[in-house]
């Protein structure tokens, strides 16, 4: 899973969109817990305002677009309309 930070917020995406697994189950539980350099926490699953689709497009951009037949994945309006923002618990 490819989490990216757009401001001070982060975010993640389902490729399959709200209809895959993954992202169903973020529907059931609604908290998580992620790990990145060295940092675990436990984190809130928040639904992403469409508004903030583009600056969270960019980030995976800047991230991981060294992966071009990859990140063009988590670009569709399918992968869009699952982004999910990690807040703190």
């Amino acid at each position: 899973m490819w989490v990216v930070r757009a401001g001070d917020r982060l975010y993640v995406r389902s490729v399959k969109g709200v209809d895959g697994p993954w992202f169903q189950g973020t529907r059931s539980r609604r908290q998580g817990r992620m790990e990145a350099g060295g940092i675990r926490a436990d984190v809130a699953f928040r639904d992403a305002d469409p508004g903030e689709y583009t600056d969270v497009d960019a980030a995976y951009r800047a991230d991981y677009g060294r992966y071009p037949s990859i990140v063009e994945h988590v670009l569709t309006e399918q992968a869009r309309t699952s982004t999910l923002r990690l807040e703190p618990r």
